[in-house]
């Protein structure tokens, strides 16, 4: 009986050893993001209800989050957001499932080399990546000129510099930007299914349509609902299209919720008050969606 208790409690002894050690391993790295995220998160939502200049902030209440509702700029910056969530997310997470699923192919020669030359323009500098596209679409840029070679424009069209075509440019840029990066996420999740599931349903004759829909949607649904999630999330914090693309305009019309903050914060008079207050709604919109996203995607009982 006494070897027993004795056993128990060197087994409890070393649980709490290690218990301990990995709690001296986790502490260094918890005390940094408390340091460095989590204090500044607070000290920015006290700042969201104080208004005036850094040295004389004073506490206002709700009046700078009731001021975002009545600037036309910032409701014109919530719109094109979300405009092109509503757009470039769809496009780009379709077009990178159906990517991952030609790549999957065992019977595909240079599969490597398609998948890094799809992969390759998420590894491009934000700011070299804006660069080229503005190149490419300025109005002596390659694709005027392929356009004038065929004969379909007369002169050379300023897309960036009207609203709706600025704005189809930002969301082809994205587009050509994150696909590669999502469909790396549908590939690994494609090659823990079995090849044998494809091999059955070809077998019971199984169209390659209905073996999309029926066999791989279906089992990638969890990866599926990360690269929603991650991208619902990193396209309401758009920054460097705006900013180095088409720098907002024209007249506004392709800002950002982001871009408008660090111009509130940066290149205006400062308003870090309300500048912290449009950073928080920014918050709340990727908590809900990313609330409703998982609610709506996951059916386990």
């Amino acid at each position: 009986m006494s070897q027993t208790t004795g056993a128990k409690k060197k087994k409890m002894s070393l649980e709490k050893r290690h218990n301990l050690t990995g709690w001296i391993f986790l502490t260094p790295a918890t005390l940094m993001i408390a340091v460095m995220s989590f204090w500044p998160m607070i000290q920015a939502f006290i700042l969201s209800f104080q208004t005036g200049m850094a040295n004389k902030l004073k506490f206002s209440g709700f009046t700078n989050y009731i001021r975002m509702f009545q600037d036309k700029i910032f409701m014109q910056s919530l719109g094109n957001t979300f405009l092109y969530l509503i757009i470039q997310v769809p496009i780009m997470l379709i077009l990178a499932l159906i990517l991952a699923s030609m790549l999957n192919n065992k019977n595909l020669r240079c599969k490597g080399l398609f998948r890094t030359a799809i992969f390759l323009p998420c590894a491009t500098s934000l700011v070299s990546y804006a660069i080229i596209f503005r190149s490419l679409f300025g109005v002596d840029g390659f694709i005027n000129s392929v356009l004038l070679k065929l004969g379909i424009l007369n002169t050379g069209y300023n897309f960036l510099g009207n609203a709706t075509s600025a704005k189809i440019v930002i969301i082809i840029a994205l587009v050509w930007r994150w696909t590669g990066y999502n469909m790396v996420f549908y590939l690994s999740g494609l090659q823990n299914i079995e090849y044998s599931v494809y091999e059955a349903a070809k077998i019971d004759g199984a169209s390659p349509l209905q073996t999309f829909f029926k066999i791989t949607v279906p089992l990638l649904k969890p990866t599926i609902l990360l690269t929603t999630i991650m991208s619902t999330n990193g396209t309401l914090q758009l920054f460097d299209e705006s900013v180095n693309l088409t720098k907002g305009g024209p007249a506004y019309a392709t800002i950002t919720m982001s871009h408008y903050i660090y111009d509130q914060s940066f290149k205006q008079v400062p308003k870090f008050g309300y500048s912290a207050a449009m950073s928080f709604l920014i918050f709340i919109l990727v908590a809900i969606l990313a609330f409703i996203q998982m609610k709506v995607g996951d059916k386990r009982d």
